[in-house]
């Protein structure tokens, strides 16, 4: 069903899915695309890379997404952008790259560019390259609102933004109308934040969400930090059910202030069943344990 068919209403959610799951769909993007769409979801969200060949052409590629029913919630960034935010003399190709990402999903129907910001070293994330990477998002936003681009920033574990501090000064020394927010609940929760704590303070400077769930003990915010592990061996991330995130309170908080956005489901990796099968679990806990509307999902 092409896009352009799919339900005009558009509800205070619009749920997608991020797709590029290890365990059968990191290889293929466009079989991760049918069958989410399969699954119930016809908003689908990924990463540049699987997209390069298209940067010239993004009418073949809108073409290709008409043919599958799906659209985009938002194309991140990643290889082979450079993504040096934290180093000054990175910051005029770091910033072009970025913003040619946001015009070009922009022509795409996109109105928000999410961003990651590069692994993290052993010895984390330095003052003083906190205070580049501010620099350059703050400029970065700016440019992107001219493109009429919402520029959204998601912290991350195991990144150069991974934690309150690195949050909290990133987003205190930038301009809420040029610096939004990407809430990822799994990696929050990891990093020893509540995310229903962090959705009350952000409010509407969220502008997506990614929802995965976690194990129960770490729910309001794992005591420790985890070293990353290998998501196909040691998953800390899981379909919505697991209980490690009071997904019901987090609602219940957007509902109160009359949010309205993205809930886009994210798996990093599915390796005890096929993906397809871990995004149907997910989509069942948002109908049953949310009561999120059909057109929620299908929505123009």
């Amino acid at each position: 069903m092409p896009a352009a068919a799919l339900a005009s209403t558009t509800p205070s959610y619009r749920v997608g899915i991020t797709t590029n799951t290890r365990g059968g769909w990191e290889d293929d993007v466009f079989l991760s695309f049918r069958e989410a769409r399969e699954a119930g979801y016809c908003n689908v969200e990924s990463f540049f890379h699987y997209f390069v060949k298209f940067a010239d052409r993004p009418e073949e590629l809108q073409s290709r997404m008409d043919d599958l029913g799906v659209r985009f919630v938002t194309i991140s960034n990643g290889g082979p952008m450079d993504m040096g935010f934290e180093d000054p003399s990175r910051h005029k190709q770091v910033l072009e790259d970025h913003v040619q990402l946001a015009r070009f999903i922009r022509g795409l129907g996109c109105t928000h560019l999410k961003i990651n910001l590069g692994g993290r070293r052993p010895e984390g994330t330095s003052q003083e390259e906190l205070r580049h990477m501010t620099t350059a998002l703050a400029e970065l936003g700016r440019r992107c609102t001219e493109e009429g681009v919402k520029l959204a920033i998601h912290a991350h574990m195991w990144s150069k933004f991974e934690n309150r501090s690195e949050i909290d000064f990133v987003l205190n020394n930038t301009d809420p109308k040029d610096v939004w927010f990407v809430l990822d609940t799994g990696h929050i929760t990891m990093a020893g934040i509540d995310p229903v704590e962090l959705t009350r303070t952000l409010r509407n400077r969220i502008v997506e969400f990614h929802l995965k769930d976690t194990a129960p003990k770490h729910r309001g915010g794992a005591a420790s930090r985890m070293e990353k592990p290998d998501p196909m061996v040691a998953p800390v991330f899981f379909p919505l059910g697991k209980e490690g995130v009071d997904f019901q309170a987090i609602v219940q908080t957007l509902d109160r202030m009359n949010w309205k956005g993205w809930l886009t489901v994210e798996l990093d990796s599915s390796p005890t069943r096929p993906p397809k099968e871990s995004a149907r679990i997910s989509k069942q806990y948002l109908d049953n344990a949310l009561s999120l509307k059909p057109e929620s999902f299908c929505s123009a």
